[in-house]
């Protein structure tokens, strides 16, 4: 007569056949491998750009960080990258905004600010607001490269630049020339000039030509004077007595 320990094993025994004749099913989820980031073509910049790219031998790197990062990456422009970002006057710093593109920066190169008249330099770094102007008079909405930043375009000051040309032959406000452009940054396209911008001495602003017909009617008033004629009847005279 079998025990109940025993029947409790035999129950065990039969259980653990089971289970090692059933294979077990186990999920796994391996992390998907990263894929690498698609190559972005990074087009040559248009001018004399030899020196710049010399200076800044990994500047395509610069498709990669904000343009107040490109700018101060850029030897030839380091006064202008001091204008904006507070190394000439604390007070105006404007790399936050810059950052917050999408933007075409007209970088005046060093050379073009050691050609400002004595003590130019010297007033702006004294003057917040002037200094201010100044700098986004070299700044407008975009992402223009070489061949479409031309047009007549209001900067951030408030009024406008004219550039004219494209590619390696580009002029601004008919005075400063381009040295190298349009150097991509992460939010914007920086043109290295060779005169600084004046904000006083804009182009003229363009007139729209609106192509119009202006009908003009012509309403007559056709006034009816009526003659009133008064009958006049000779009184009857009075007989004589």
């Amino acid at each position: 007569m079998k025990t109940r320990t025993s029947k409790a094993m035999g129950a065990a025994a039969a259980i653990a056949a089971i289970a090692g004749s059933v294979p077990l099913a186990i999920n796994a989820y391996a992390d998907p491998e990263p894929q690498p980031k698609p190559a972005v073509e990074v087009p040559d910049p248009q001018g004399d750009c030899d020196p710049f790219k010399k200076a800044v031998p990994n500047w395509k790197a610069l498709n990669e960080v904000p343009v107040s990062q490109a700018l101060a990456s850029i030897p030839d422009i380091s006064t202008f990258n001091a204008a904006v970002s507070g190394g000439l006057n604390p007070e105006v710093n404007i790399t936050s905004v810059l950052d917050n593109g999408p933007y075409v920066v007209f970088a005046p190169s060093n050379e073009a600010f050691a050609e400002l008249d004595p003590g130019q330099l010297d007033a702006l770094k004294a003057d917040p607001a002037a200094l201010t102007r100044l700098d986004y008079y070299h700044v407008f909405l975009g992402l223009l490269g070489p061949e479409d930043v031309h047009g007549q375009r209001p900067t951030q000051e408030g009024t406008e630049i004219k550039v004219e040309g494209k590619n390696g032959d580009i002029k601004v406000n008919d005075t400063a020339k381009l040295i190298c452009g349009g150097i991509q940054a992460q939010n914007a396209r920086i043109y290295i000039i060779d005169k600084v911008l004046d904000p006083a001495n804009p182009p003229e602003p363009l007139t729209p030509t609106v192509d119009e017909t202006s009908t003009t009617t012509t309403t007559t008033t056709t006034t009816t004077s009526e003659t009133a004629t008064e009958e006049v009847v000779p009184g009857a005279e009075a007989p004589a007595g």
